[in-house]
């Protein structure tokens, strides 16, 4: 967290909360009241003071008060920036990648350790090459499909440390299991 926020927390110590006024969207843009911030040093601020609370509700700390985020999906959005290398939206790296799911929407998403990222949309089709069968094959497109329907019993993610199994999972399902709020509230 930045030193000015942690003075201004200091200072000012009981700040009311805001709720419904900062997003994150499924491609891990801040949204002010639906508007994408296109500001580079504000939303890299937001993202060096972005926290979770011991809810599971994510907030970004500005100065003493805290803006409680919506999150579209998850946590965290992923991109892949070089093979074998994810970062958060917020240019964390994912050092360490957890279990690995695959919604029955395609989306893939990984447990990054700070919680559950889901891999942006414009990256799927490179991560792909990281699927494997168990037999170390490669996959098409077409076996997470059949990952999904249970044809396929289980798919790795390999290239990101040990390989990973690819668990499916619903949509529905995805908060509880990461222990994240979408929708925080008072």
């Amino acid at each position: 967290m930045d030193d000015a926020v942690l003075a201004a927390m200091a200072r000012w110590p009981n700040v009311p909360n805001v709720y419904d006024w900062l997003s994150l969207d499924q491609r891990g843009r801040w949204r002010i009241k639906g508007e994408v911030v296109g500001n580079q040093a504000l939303a890299q601020f937001i993202g060096r003071n972005y926290e979770v609370d011991a809810r599971g509700c994510w907030y970004f700390q500005n100065g003493p008060q805290r803006v409680f985020v919506t999150l579209e999906y998850t946590p965290w959005v992923l991109y892949l920036t070089a093979p074998g290398r994810l970062e958060t939206h917020t240019g964390l790296p994912v050092e360490a990648p957890g279990s690995v799911y695959l919604d029955n929407e395609g989306n893939l998403l990984l447990d990054t350790g700070r919680g559950l990222g889901l891999i942006c949309d414009r990256d799927l089709a490179e991560l792909i090459e990281y699927l494997r069968r168990p037999d170390g094959s490669g996959v098409e497109i077409d076996a997470l499909e059949e990952l999904l329907l249970g044809r396929i019993p289980l798919l790795h993610l390999h290239g990101f440390g040990p390989f990973l199994p690819v668990s499916p999972i619903l949509r529905a399902d995805v908060a509880r299991i990461g222990g994240h709020v979408t929708h925080p509230s008072p």
